[in-house]
């Protein structure tokens, strides 16, 4: 076999194997951010919390998030993003022990928050990683595996939480070594982070990070093994052109982003795009819906399942969505996917407004939905999940990734990924409240975010399919009623 052969079949079985490892980060972090959905009931009652301790109590892991997403950047830039992605597997590791053996809430919270580190850390170290060494003829693909290795965590947390829970009769019954089942459902994320932790130190580091460290020798053999780049001359081109975009991005300053005091257009179109996304109340569904299915008459393993089944539609609307996004483009499929939310958002509220409450033997209140309420209650929830998940659950990382000009681009994605997450934890920490104010309200509420949000894409969001990132500039956002042409 000759020497080019062979590097050839390297760069191809290498590539799909480190972009597999450092999207398995995305696994762990849908994992971990869905994994309290089948224990919000026992935890309340075991530790006796109101609806807005609990709200803290579930969105907390959120507050580390916004820290890891924060300091993961610099964090991957100072010790390499193979080392750095060992340090959030270890934090992944370290929470899942302590939340399952948490003494109470308060503990649980310093927990949760660890381990949302390291979920912010992931969701900014992983994908830089895959778009460092993937080959731009497959960046787009290889991109897309994050997102989706995501749901597929959302996924298996609900499983395992089922599993768990019909294992033990019950999520609040005791399971193995007297512990109780909700327990485990948390426990159960460290095999997981150990492997992740293993499989890590099992791929090279990226080219970027060693040409900023003056290791280009190393560089140049990962971007020929790995990348994909042949010849001497082409690896040496690379190697200046990551050099000079590192030296770009670090002058890079929050001030850059302020034109006459004030943050330039585009950017408020960012922060637009990352807020409206939690605001439709996505989370809800992945953080709350056992406690919501059961507060309407429907049996705990029965809404076990209803979990399963909706993670289940997560995944295929990701998949359609990885299909789309660069046939059909970014805007209107947005605009569409907005409307289709409403719909099912609305009807959700208008389901729960059905609702009738009984009073038991035992005086306590029994909530149902009549009629074929709850099956309408059910199915509008998982259209609200499969617009969302074949649109703004990947396009607006697409959006956010591409939308901005070079000169501020790490900056301005760095702000608007910490908005995404502090609408997340408001978002997350409310709806106990507001859900015992009123469950028509709630699902109210994001009914009308994502109908605004349907004329906010149509105002604002500019068409980036087809543009090169060189040709992305300031008063991008002007061009927004205009599809790109095609190159």
């Amino acid at each position: 076999m000759s020497t080019t052969s062979r590097s050839q079949e390297s760069g191809i079985g290498g590539v799909a194997w480190v972009v597999l490892v450092a999207a398995f980060g995305g696994f762990l972090f849908g994992f971990d951010t869905a994994v309290i959905n089948g224990a919000v009931g026992p935890i309340q009652a075991q530790f006796g919390l109101s609806d807005l301790a609990i709200g803290f109590t579930v969105s907390s892991a959120l507050l580390g998030c916004m820290v890891g997403a924060w300091a993961g950047g610099s964090l991957s830039d100072r010790i390499g993003r193979q080392r750095a992605m060992m340090v959030a597997a270890a934090l992944f590791f370290i929470s899942a022990i302590g939340s399952g053996l948490a003494f109470g809430a308060v503990d649980l919270v310093l927990w949760r928050v660890l381990g949302g580190i390291g979920v912010g850390m992931a969701s900014v170290i992983a994908p830089a990683y895959i778009a460092e060494v993937a080959p731009t003829r497959l960046r787009g693909r290889l991109g897309s595996t994050w997102q989706l290795a995501i749901v597929i965590g959302i996924f298996m947390a609900a499983s395992s939480n089922a599993f768990v829970a019909n294992v033990a009769g019950g999520a609040a019954d005791e399971l193995w070594f007297g512990l109780e089942a909700w327990r485990w459902m948390f426990l159960l994320e460290a095999g997981p982070a150990l492997l992740y932790a293993l499989l890590a130190s099992s791929i090279p580091e990226s080219p970027r990070y060693l040409v900023s460290r003056g290791r280009d020798k190393q560089a140049a053999k990962v971007l020929e093994e790995i990348v994909g780049i042949r010849g001497e001359s082409a690896i040496a081109q690379k190697i200046k052109e990551v050099r000079e975009t590192i030296n770009m991005e670090a002058r890079q300053k929050f001030r850059d982003l302020i034109v006459s005091g004030k943050l330039t257009p585009i950017v408020w179109v960012g922060l637009g795009l990352a807020v409206f996304q939690q605001f439709v109340g996505i989370n809800v569904i992945f953080y709350y819906s056992n406690t919501l299915w059961q507060a309407v008459g429907i049996a705990e393993d029965q809404a076990f399942l209803v979990q399963i089944i909706t993670t289940s539609v997560n995944i295929v609307a990701t998949v359609i969505g990885i299909i789309i996004v660069d046939r059909v483009g970014r805007r209107i499929p947005l605009a569409v996917g907005s409307a289709g939310m409403a719909l099912g958002l609305g009807m959700m509220a208008v389901a729960f407004s059905q609702a009738i409450v009984n009073v038991g033997a035992d005086g306590e209140e029994l909530v149902s939905l009549p009629g074929a309420w709850g099956m309408i209650a059910l199915v509008s929830a998982n259209v609200f999940v499969l617009f969302f998940g074949a649109t703004w659950g990947p396009f607006m990382w697409v959006l956010l990734g591409e939308m901005f000009p070079n000169r501020v681009r790490a900056v301005a994605l760095g702000v608007t990924a910490s908005a995404n997450w502090a609408a997340n934890f408001l978002i997350s920490m409310l709806f106990p409240e507001m859900a015992a104010f009123s469950l028509v309200f709630a699902y109210g509420f994001y009914a009308a975010s994502a109908l605004l949000s349907m004329f906010f894409v149509l105002k604002w969001v500019p068409e980036t399919n087809g543009r090169e990132l060189e040709d992305m500039s300031d008063g991008a956002y002007e061009k927004a009623p205009r599809a790109a042409k095609s190159h």
